[in-house]
């Protein structure tokens, strides 16, 4: 059966370009419309898309036209009909982040790969971080701390020496952000359903950010961050490029 689709793409040139020649060979339908929106730039246009479809539940087939692109698939402008036909789907699942700012505001974010807690000013971080409600750590000094999801893994999670999670496992990753005090811990992996809360200790004395993907909050004093198996946006990737393969693949680069 043939899907229409939708052809969104980053602004740079590159991706433009690519999108001009492919709207001109498969079509363009309007993306509320389309049972299939192909996004063609790297990782961070991907997780624009994401977020912007994420309602709609529209399945999404990435194309690199940008720099990393682990969630994308290669670029190819032949058959791309067959490759969507054959594209294998990988639902994800998101963080939900409510953060609590100085004043008493709250604020809510929604996150695919993770949520970040981090330092504003040159003073270090004072954060304690309870789990489900009973505490786990009364005060780590730091930088920040992250709550990563599976599919985020890899990213700034991978990049603060976080440990690599299998997409599909029912966990999450609490990996802190160089910490200072207790200096021989390196994070919790933990079950999927748990909250985790982050209270910043001193806020006004020693502020801190928080960040779920394109939603930023400052001086804040607690992050409660817990998975929403509710919502499941779909990425589509060729058999041969699949995203689990290449997480696996990922922990035995050097």
């Amino acid at each position: 059966m043939s899907r229409t689709i939708a052809i969104v793409a980053s602004g740079h040139d590159e991706a433009q370009e690519a999108a001009r020649r492919l709207r001109q060979r498969y079509g363009h339908q309007d993306p509320a419309d389309a049972d299939v929106v192909v996004a063609l730039g790297g990782d961070g246009f991907m997780l624009e898309t994401l977020h912007r479809f994420i309602d709609q539940r529209t399945p999404i087939f990435g194309m690199n036209r940008g720099s990393v692109g682990f969630l994308m698939n290669s670029y190819q402008e032949d058959s791309l009909d067959t490759r969507i036909a054959r594209a294998e789907p990988i639902g994800l699942h998101p963080l939900r982040m409510e953060a609590v700012d100085t004043d008493g505001q709250v604020h809510r974010g929604l996150a695919i790969n993770e949520v970040s807690l981090w330092r504003q000013t040159r003073l270090a971080a004072k954060l304690a971080i309870r789990i489900d409600g009973v505490e786990r750590m009364a005060e780590m000094i730091c930088d920040g701390a992250l709550v990563s999801t599976p599919a985020g893994s890899t990213a700034y999670n991978l990049s603060v020496n976080g440990p690599i999670l299998p997409l599909g496992s029912p966990v999450l990753a609490l990996t802190p952000i160089s910490v200072f005090r207790p200096r021989q811990w390196r994070g919790a992996i933990l079950p999927h359903e748990a909250e985790v809360e982050i209270e910043v200790l001193r806020p006004h004395q020693r502020p801190a950010s928080a960040n779920a993907d394109f939603t930023e909050v400052r001086n804040v004093a607690i992050v409660r961050v817990r998975e929403d198996r509710a919502v499941s946006p779909t990425l589509l990737f060729d058999p041969e490029h699949d995203l689990e393969e290449r997480i696996i693949k990922e922990q035995f680069l050097l």
